[in-house]
């Protein structure tokens, strides 16, 4: 199980960033599995996983996948950031792994 949030910017990212210099771009934060008691309790349902993002911009038509191996260790409390360059605009974004997974879709702006 995966829990995901993100931001878009326009950038550029500053030096200490793991995508020093990019722009136009979400910046994705992973975590493994569930924890019924909060993030400081025992964490269910985690695995080693490779999560995968399909991104399109649909107001250029640019595509891409992004992939990112994320350990169980990757809880809430020690997250994974995955860089998604997508360039400006509307943008459609689908989370899914390389284990059998309901792929998750959204769509945000990137400025």
């Amino acid at each position: 199980m995966l829990t995901a949030s993100g931001t878009a910017f326009d950038g550029p990212l500053w030096q200490y960033s793991e995508a020093r210099g990019a722009v136009h771009s979400v910046e994705m934060r992973i975590a493994q599995g569930f924890s019924p008691l909060g993030e400081w309790a025992p964490t269910i349902l985690a695995c080693d996983v490779t999560a995968i993002v399909d991104w399109r911009n649909l107001d250029t038509g640019q595509s891409g996948t992004v992939s990112k191996y994320v350990p169980a260790g990757n809880t809430s409390t020690r997250p994974m950031l995955m860089h998604v360059g997508t360039g400006p605009g509307r943008v459609q974004l689908t989370m899914r792994t390389d284990r059998p997974s309901i792929p998750v879709s959204t769509e945000v702006v990137v400025p």
